[in-house]
């Protein structure tokens, strides 16, 4: 990765610099990390269609504050 993308208040990363602005420009705007994840995984669907597209594999880790946290496997594996 050659190019960086940082915030004041919130931070991006992706394999591709147009994902990791677009995310934070949902930050920006107000959105969640959530939000700017989803924004992430559009920008990478149309940048890199090979890594990251509808039908593709998903994992997440979800944390809200006082809550335990969850994982959720997308992979399709079974």
């Amino acid at each position: 990765m050659n190019n960086t993308a940082w915030g004041m208040r919130g931070i991006a990363v992706a394999p591709h610099a147009l994902a990791a602005q677009s995310a934070v420009a949902v930050l920006r705007e107000g959105g969640n990390a959530l939000e700017a994840m989803i924004a992430a995984a559009a920008t990478i669907a149309v940048v890199y269609p090979h890594m990251n597209g509808i039908g593709g594999d998903s994992f997440w880790l979800l944390h809200a504050p006082g809550t335990g946290g969850r994982g959720i496997d997308g992979s399709g594996g079974g």
